[in-house]
């Protein structure tokens, strides 16, 4: 005989009414926070700029029926398209997370919360767009950059202490519950319909890690933000509109998320939720590259000079040996053939490869012209990666959050150069005095790529003065950014 179960309908889990507290309650008022914000939104539509450069990001974009056109509907920046919001947050969300470039969050689970704009501008845009055609005022920029703070936060504490990818499952999980929790508060929703909003997202289905890592590695990373940026705006909408949610979506014995999904282990939290991740968020200036792996670009590309200083070449050497964290040796140390480009920006050996070569690492040094190169994998061939425990001690260290690696090249003669230490990359916060000028040079090169030079102009006079932008209606910023 089973025991049987109470069917007394259980008080919301506790993780669903912290984060619809923290929505409903939290007032944002760290400058440094909304600051970074600021810069995350400039960047982070910047690299999809530059994906829309890409035949491949630009396929899935689009109505789901060709020529749908949505009166009021959101519009996506860079394209001519008006959209719903689900629909809308899926394209936006695709395109600014398709070449790998946006921000990232590194602790025991991984991501990109930046991701979460796909949501949020889709959702205020629409938003706007139906107030001024009801008479009513449109949402201001500074509501964007308050529930990115909110999104990076609560997709960022929850990563902390939780490993996902340690039981299969894809960090687009936090980006759907971030996404659901903030689109639910820009649309409206009371404590019950947003609790009832987030449980749904824990309720699906999640994505597995298997499209990130050997042997399916595949475009779809490209795209899974954008799925769970659309999946969370549709979960807010239902939630609005009176479907039910499921308040022990975790915690419920068999059928519930830690049961099913997480080995029966509950989250751990090592701190409330506040401004802390958008505060100490890591920007991908440099190279379009997993993050795990962006020193180890840098330290590649001071290597790249010390060669021709001492009169070598890529084929003199006899083996690199790379000292690094666990977490890149588990997510993107890769021997063997490299099918596609998103294989290729998952592999610490070529992305260090390209820049000892070349001296450069681009979007386009994933595609296919530039992988045929056989220098690339006869140089992969000579590395190995070896873990050093203070690397990790220090990548874990919520003080430093460091990434570091350390490349030593030994050549055929014998002879070797001093090895070259990388502890924190360009858009690390340590290093945001130094960073912020790239950053905006990376998007205004990103502008480039697809706008006209007056357009250029219009948009940076508009998106580089904080104070012009926070006061500006979102469907206004938006409009500057449509392709005729």
């Amino acid at each position: 005989m089973s025991a049987s179960i109470s069917n007394e309908r259980p008080q919301a889990d506790q993780v669903l009414v912290d984060i619809v507290d923290y929505v409903l309650n939290y007032k944002v008022e760290s400058k440094k926070a909304l600051d970074t914000a600021f810069y995350c939104f400039i960047d982070t539509l910047g690299c999809g700029f530059e994906a829309l450069t890409y035949p491949a990001c630009t396929k899935l974009m689009g109505p789901v029926v060709a020529g749908t056109y949505v009166p009021n509907g959101a519009k996506v920046p860079g394209t001519n398209y008006q959209l719903d919001p689900v629909q809308a947050a899926f394209n936006i969300g695709a395109m600014i997370r398709w070449l790998d470039f946006n921000d990232t969050w590194l602790a025991a689970e991984w991501g990109h919360p930046s991701d979460n704009l796909g949501a949020i501008l889709a959702v205020a845009d629409w938003i706007s767009r139906e107030n001024i055609a009801k008479g009513k005022p449109a949402m201001t920029a500074l509501k964007v950059l308050e529930a990115m703070v909110m999104a990076h936060e609560i997709q960022g504490v929850i990563a902390l202490e939780n490993s996902f990818n340690r039981v299969g499952l894809d960090h687009v999980l936090l980006v759907k519950v971030a996404s659901t929790a903030v689109a639910g508060k820009l649309l409206g929703l009371s404590k019950e319909e947003l609790i009832n909003a987030v449980s749904l997202a824990f309720v699906d289905g999640q994505s597995l890690r298997t499209y990130r890592h050997a042997p399916n590695t595949g475009s779809r990373k490209s795209w899974a933000a954008g799925d769970a940026t659309s999946r969370a705006v549709r979960l807010a909408l239902m939630a609005r509109s009176g479907e039910m949610g499921y308040p022990s979506a975790l915690t419920a014995p068999v059928w519930g998320f830690y049961d099913v999904s997480f080995k029966g282990k509950a989250f751990s939290f090592q701190r409330p939720y506040g401004s802390y991740v958008m505060e100490n968020i890591l920007f991908k200036i440099s190279f379009p590259a997993e993050f795990h792996a962006q020193t180890a670009a840098e330290a590649a590309m001071t290597l790249h000079g010390q060669l021709k200083e001492v009169n070598k070449s890529v084929e003199d050497i006899e083996k690199i040996t790379i000292r690094t964290h666990e977490a890149a040796i588990r997510i993107i140390d890769k021997q063997g053939p490299l099918n596609n480009p998103a294989d290729r920006d998952h592999c610490i050996e070529y992305m260090i490869a390209v820049p000892l070569i070349f001296g450069r690492l681009t979007a386009e040094d994933y595609e296919q012209q530039v992988a045929s190169d056989p220098r690339i994998d006869i140089l992969r061939a000579k590395m190995t990666c070896v873990e050093d425990t203070a690397f990790t001690k220090d990548y874990h260290d919520p003080d430093k959050r460091a990434i570091s690696n350390a490349l030593t090249v030994i050549f055929k003669d014998g002879s070797s150069l001093p090895e070259v230490v990388v502890e924190y990359p360009i858009g690390h916060p340590r290093r945001r005095e130094e960073g912020i000028p790239k950053l905006i040079e990376k998007y205004k090169i990103n502008l480039a790529r697809i706008f006209p030079a007056k357009q250029q102009q219009e948009i940076l006079s508009a998106t580089l003065s904080y104070d012009r932008f926070i006061n500006t209606p979102v469907n206004e910023i938006v409009d500057l950014m449509i392709r005729p």
